[in-house]
């Protein structure tokens, strides 16, 4: 594009912008010059944005749904798990198109002290990556490669709080105000005090309480997650404008999607619960302005850990957006609980709440990721059908590490409370239905049962609303790794149970249909190309939940443009009949190719269908794909 027409496309988008984001500033800090500032800088950042990203913007902001669409899949991983560093992830490009995915997340990469990194989340330098991984060179040429495949990057960006080794830092320990009205300092408790009475703790257990005193600097700083992770303070512009600053350098690499990191704590107030506060989606409508005037072909995606009423307004409103995508916390949770206790029904509830909300809204829905699963569940529905909170979350806890409800399942809690019975849960997807202790035992038959459930619930996934995405290492079935209990540094913290690094060996065998590795990732493989294939598929389908008289079965319902799918899910160990009736028409398995007529549906164990509603065909039946 010509310079002018490059200064045009700008100038428009400020004007369209600018007085919403001057009014949301100047409410929020009260600052001209500061705002001013921050104005001069956007526009630097974006004449440093390169051809290729402007030219990618501007097809964005013409199809401004292409997130949305039924070929978007992800998978998460960290760098060095899986490739080594950022070369050896360029190098594995070929595997990661053989997953069919487009969208990957590197999991933190920039620069944190070596063992107090809180796996990456506690950032020293926003501008460097860690030496062991590469450079910001490597990584601008890893996105470039991606972008030249129509893959998508996606980048975590730390906004609550730095490493206590961050320049700011340790310009604050040294007793510089500017850089100590960054954070939240205090020369006594009294205040601390006052905010303990209402914040509550995020790691009561391994990091009690929400400051922690510097000998050496003589006051306290407040600290939500670790004592080394030290909370910024956005009621200071100079934190907000530097932080975009930040944000926009990172676009700039070629970031496509970032994820803001805890993102609810940004704003600390006295007196209240220091979560979900009105001015962290002031931030958050800023951060969406600032980036659709100089990157609009990044998307801000949220990581909102939280029930769904909580989670929603993180989306803004259609008028007035905040993030683009959110993930799909509690549906997660209430998946694996279904697995536990064979009953659909709350997750059928969570679904219909989910399926509720505007399709402007998009989810990003997985099985595992890099964290342990905490059980924020319904705990009034369970209460109201029996069920006590503590009993229930021990009884989870127990059957997912295999001593209780016939469980398979192999794992570690994490962060386990002994005053309050609180804990949570550690393991790969693949250990969580059995494949580990299948294997262990050497039996066939368990083993074919434990794939044929990952299988099931991968097949659920994708049936939902909204984005999957894969946790690198399940596509072949990866099970957990206990040598993490030989390192110093990561011994104390079981969610490396789930953090291994990556098999190539074993995934060398992903074409052997004899092994598990082929199995798995041939049949998630083919569920990856229907979805991709069938338009009903796309994130705005209309998405709903049928009901199938059986509380082990699972039916989701999508419809689109004319096209209509009917998944149905088996939770269950035995055999079971979904005693659903859709008379309008004949449907087609799309896994096996045969003809089923949705009526009373027998379903084998851990079994599943993908039922494509068909016209102009006599129906046969079948009983099994």
């Amino acid at each position: 594009m010509r310079k002018n027409k490059i200064k045009e496309i700008y100038q428009e988008r400020f004007q369209k912008h600018h007085d919403e984001l001057r009014w949301l500033y100047m409410e929020l800090y009260d600052n001209g010059s500061m705002f001013a500032e921050l104005c001069d800088n956007m526009e630097s950042f974006f004449k440093e944005r390169n051809k290729n990203l402007q030219l990618l913007d501007k097809e964005r902001e013409i199809h401004s749904d292409w997130y949305k669409q039924n070929d978007m899949l992800g998978m998460m991983f960290y760098i060095d798990n899986f490739a080594n560093n950022m070369k050896g992830v360029q190098s594995r490009l070929d595997y990661i198109e053989k997953c069919n995915v487009n969208y990957i997340h590197l999991m933190p990469f920039l620069e944190t002290p070596e063992g107090r990194s809180d796996g990456g989340y506690a950032v020293s330098d926003f501008r460097k990556v860690q030496k062991k991984l590469g450079s910001m060179k490597d990584l601008e040429n890893l996105t470039a490669a991606c972008h030249k495949r129509g893959i998508n990057i996606c980048m975590d960006f730390v906004m609550n709080h730095t490493s206590e080794e961050h320049e700011w830092a340790r310009r604050a320990r040294q007793g510089d105000g500017e850089y100590m009205s960054r954070y939240f300092f205090f020369n006594n408790y009294d205040i601390p005090a006052q905010y303990e009475k209402t914040v509550p703790q995020v790691f009561p257990t391994t990091a009690p309480g929400n400051f922690t005193w510097l000998p050496d600097a003589g006051h306290f700083v407040m600290t939500s997650f670790y004592p080394y992770q030290w909370d910024l303070n956005y009621k200071n512009p100079r934190v907000f404008n530097e932080m975009m600053y930040n944000f926009l350098y990172l676009a700039n690499k070629g970031i496509d999607i970032i994820r803001i990191d805890a993102v609810p704590y940004i704003w600390k107030e006295l007196g209240t619960q220091c979560r979900n506060l009105p001015q962290v989606h002031t931030i958050v409508r800023m951060m969406r302005i600032i980036s659709e005037i100089v990157c609009p072909g990044v998307l801000l995606l949220g990581e909102v850990v939280m029930e769904p009423e909580k989670v929603v307004p993180y989306f803004g409103t259609v008028e007035k957006p905040e993030c683009h995508m959110l993930y799909n916390v509690t549906t997660m949770a209430t998946t694996w609980h279904t697995v536990a206790t064979r009953d659909v029904r709350l997750l059928k509830k969570q679904l219909d709440i989910v399926n509720s909300l505007p399709k402007e809204y998009v989810f990003l829905n997985y099985l595992r990721c890099h964290d342990d699963i905490g059980w924020g569940l319904d705990y009034g529905t369970l209460m109201a059908e029996g069920a006590g909170e503590r009993s229930h979350k021990k009884y989870l806890n127990d059957y997912f590490q295999g001593y209780a409800g016939g469980s398979n399942s192999r794992g570690e809690l994490y962060n386990a409370d002994p005053v309050t019975g609180d804990a949570r849960f550690c393991g790969t997807t693949a250990s969580m239905c059995g494949i580990e202790k299948a294997g262990f035992e050497q039996d066939d038959v368990a083993m074919e049962r434990a794939i044929r459930f990952d299988v099931m619930l991968h097949a659920y996934m994708f049936m939902q609303s909204g984005i999957p995405v894969i946790y690198s290492g399940d596509e072949i079935g990866q099970v957990n790794d206990y040598s993490y209990k030989e390192d110093p540094a990561k011994a104390a913290d079981s969610r490396y149970i789930h953090r291994g690094a990556m098999n190539w060996t074993l995934a060398g065998n992903i074409a052997d249909p004899d092994t598990v590795e082929g199995k798995l990732f041939t049949a998630i493989g083919r569920l990856e190309k229907i979805r991709k294939e069938e338009k009903a598929f796309v994130s705005y389908a209309d998405t709903w939940t049928i009901e199938t008289w059986d509380p082990s079965v699972l039916c989701i319902g999508r419809y689109f443009d004319g096209d209509k799918i009917i998944g149905l899910f088996n939770f269950s160990e035995y055999d079971k009949t979904a005693w659903i009736n859709e008379p309008d028409g004949d449907y087609l398995e799309l896994v096996s190719g045969q003809k089923i007529k949705p009526v009373e549906v027998k379903i084998p164990a851990y079994g599943f269908y993908y039922l494509k509603h068909i016209t102009g065909s006599s129906t046969t039946d079948s009983s099994a794909v």
